[in-house]
């Protein structure tokens, strides 16, 4: 019983068996590998890791040996005590004696202090480190614990660290978010894992059957669960995101903490995932629309906004919420949007300028919204937004919603389009492009 407690508990992430796949994609994943735990830094969250968790599997590895812990980066509270209770969970569920831990950014500075105990320590078979802080040895209280740290010159955050006596890699052109989700970090991760075996491949396999998917649902920032959030999936037209059909493809709940799925979807077919909080008549609708899918994704996280009490809360409460106009969120969820180095443009407006992502701001994620109230674009940042200097940001732009359109993103030579929604009686677009 106690074991089961536990599976419940990682649900979805152990949803898959360690047996040979589906007989149109022959491939054999490897029970005997460690599991690995993946934490995420400041803001963000789980799906961090998506694309490291689908090179693994890629690799032999089951997914069920991988894991990610979502932790409130706000949060003063015991973290080294939650994380401590979710690799005991990963244990217990597996049946292994260590994990492989590893930490981005604040979660490299929650995964090394995590092994400054020798008993929390033990617990950890590797530590790799990636774009956080240097430190003077490896982890763990006497330097027992394995340490590879990854970071990169080209890092505006966290730069190029080191730590003395542990593996040291340094790879370049990537920012502060990619240095973790770049197909060049999972090799070294691989690598370090595996007694210095290199991985086949760091390219994603494109699989050839549908894909099955699953996630979480959770507040911004805090990462708080919404239990009994309703997630439809609606597949929509990738030229202009108008759904297929009037029904959703799939409807779900998310349970006590946040899960939804697993379901199958259709190979590289555009989806929109509408949520709803069905416990709250002021909650607005948050609406994603994503790139079409390649290899099976346990990490599709679906973000709601936060409680207006909450510090992410409060920033977020100056968004609008008028009918006049839409608002829009733009997540590239492996990267920055760098000026110089990358091209965004939303309706034909380019973003990739270095006064709204230049290289030192390491911006991940955009609110677009008509700040002014005046039906006009500016580009001007919005003064509740004005103290961040890094990851988040915002600028003033007006979407019309008199008239149903599409809003086309275009984002390193890859094009998504949205609905221009309603933001008080439709709710929040979020655009996501992996």
């Amino acid at each position: 019983m106690r074991k089961l407690f536990y599976l419940l508990l990682l649900f979805p992430f152990v949803f898959d068996s360690c047996k040979k796949c589906d007989d149109k994609n022959p491939t054999t994943c490897e029970s005997n590998h460690r599991p690995v735990v993946f934490m995420h830094g400041f803001l963000a969250s789980g799906d961090t890791w998506a694309n490291q968790v689908m090179r693994f599997t890629t690799n032999g590895y089951c997914e069920n040996l991988l894991f990610a812990f979502d932790w409130n980066t706000l949060s003063q509270g015991n973290n080294n005590a939650l994380l401590n209770a979710f690799i005991d969970s990963v244990l217990n569920v597996t049946g292994a004696t260590q994990v492989d831990l590893v930490g981005h950014s604040a979660g490299g500075g929650l995964g090394y202090g995590f092994c400054e105990d020798s008993a929390r320590a033990a617990k950890v078979a590797h530590y790799v480190h990636i774009g956080s802080s240097s430190q003077s040895s490896p982890a763990g209280v006497n330097d027992e614990v394995p340490t590879l740290c990854i970071s990169s010159p080209d890092d505006k955050t966290a730069g190029n660290t080191t730590i003395t006596g542990a593996t040291n890699i340094t790879l370049y052109g990537t920012d502060h978010y990619q240095v973790a989700t770049c197909a060049e970090a999972f090799l070294e991760m691989y690598k370090f894992f595996n007694d210095g075996k290199s991985a086949n491949t760091a390219t994603i396999k494109e699989l050839n059957t549908e894909i099955k998917i699953s996630g979480k649902v959770l507040a911004l920032g805090e990462n708080t669960p919404l239990n009994g959030a309703i997630v439809k999936v609606y597949e929509v037209n990738a030229a202009n995101a108008e759904r297929v059909g009037s029904t959703p493809a799939h409807t779900l709940t998310a349970d006590k903490n946040g899960f939804w799925g697993p379901v199958n979807v259709k190979k590289r077919a555009y989806y929109e995932f509408e949520v709803t909080n069905p416990n709250s008549s002021t909650d607005r609708k948050i609406y994603y629309f994503r790139e079409g899918f390649i290899h099976h994704n346990p990490l599709v996280y679906l973000r709601t906004l936060p409680s207006p009490t909450s510090l992410a809360g409060v920033l977020l409460s100056s968004l609008p919420s008028n009918d006049n106009q839409s608002v829009l969120a733009v997540f590239t969820s492996n990267q920055a949007t760098v000026a110089g180095r990358d091209s965004l443009f939303v309706d034909n407006v380019e973003l990739s300028t270095q006064q709204i992502t230049p290289a030192s701001a390491t911006v991940i994620a955009m609110f677009l919204y008509d700040d002014n109230n005046n039906q006009q674009t500016d580009l001007t940042k919005p003064a509740a937004f004005g103290f961040l200097n890094q990851f988040l940001s915002a600028r003033d732009m007006f979407f019309q919603t008199s008239t149903p359109s599409a809003i086309p993103l275009r984002f390193n030579g890859r094009t998504l389009h949205v609905r221009n929604l309603k933001s008080q009686s439709e709710g929040v677009i979020v655009a996501v492009l992996d």
